[in-house]
């Protein structure tokens, strides 16, 4: 049975945009998804494309970063307040060095979820490239986008990504904790920070932690625990010789993706990732 809803009910996009973002890669992506499954788990949510676009019923959405998991927690439980906070924001470069120097400060901590999350879609929409990146104190670095006209507050979408998040179990977990709620017959999606296609071009600073390449073997093992148990899984990633070994045994896809965040505007065009499914 389909846990999918209807998609004349509801209009969702993803709220932020995110480096590795799949809007891109989505008819790739579901035409690649299991055609039934029970339930839904997507354990690096990030942007949420494939989720928002897939509107699943029941879903398990986790992310490591907390000020992410943050954000879709606001949207599903206090989209009203959210917005109204968001309102307060303006666009200059000035304003926006002072909200992002915020969390070098102690009074950082005592800001309340709703200001967190404001901050997070603030400094999104308005720095460079939509880029989310921290240093290794967890400090948001991303210069100023210099946009003339950032959509900062889009109230339809957040209020219906709240009616979708209402459905949904959101974590602050790391991507092995599905194994813990998954049962035969869910399906679950990966979109990792990929492995980096040269030594130039890594991106993983999501968290201050990052995700080198042992997390990649870490997450291999997950998928065949997920698959021993009869678990769907599809995973994302770019294409090359380390992922096509670590899923040798598996159905490997090879697709061209669009790379919409690149310092270089050069280096945003067609590139070749993989799809890795067990079934």
């Amino acid at each position: 049975m389909s846990v999918v809803l209807e998609k004349e009910q509801i209009s969702t996009l993803p709220v932020i945009k995110w480096a590795g973002g799949k809007r891109q890669l989505l008819f790739e992506i579901q035409k690649n998804m299991p055609k039934s499954y029970k339930r839904y788990f997507e354990p690096f949510i990030g942007g949420g494309a494939v989720f928002f676009e897939t509107q699943p019923k029941n879903a398990y959405i986790s992310d490591i970063n907390e000020e992410l998991v943050n954000l879709y927690s606001v949207i599903q439980n206090n989209p009203n307040d959210l917005i109204e906070n968001l309102y307060k924001y303006e666009n200059s470069k000035e304003y926006f060095l002072k909200i992002r120097g915020i969390d070098r400060e102690s009074k950082y901590k005592k800001w309340s979820a709703i200001q967190k999350a404001s901050r997070f879609i603030y400094l999104n929409r308005t720095c460079f490239n939509g880029l989310y990146r921290v240093n290794s104190k967890g400090e948001f670095n991303v210069p100023f986008g210099n946009y003339s006209n950032p959509r900062i507050v889009d109230e339809d979408n957040i209020l219906n990504c709240s009616k979708l998040l209402k459905e949904t179990e959101i974590k602050c977990a790391d991507f092995s904790a599905i194994l813990n709620c998954v049962e035969k017959g869910d399906f679950v999606y990966f979109d990792p920070p990929y492995v980096p296609l040269n030594d130039t071009s890594s991106f993983t600073s999501y968290t201050k932690e990052g995700f080198g390449i042992d997390m990649q073997f870490k997450l291999r093992d997950v998928c065949d625990e997920l698959d021993s148990k009869g678990v769907k899984f599809l995973l994302s990633n770019s294409d090359t010789k380390i992922i096509n070994e670590l899923y040798l045994s598996y159905n490997i896809k090879k697709v061209f993706a669009s790379r919409a965040i690149n310092a270089n505007a050069k280096g945003r065009g067609k590139i070749m990732e993989v799809l890795v499914r067990n079934y």
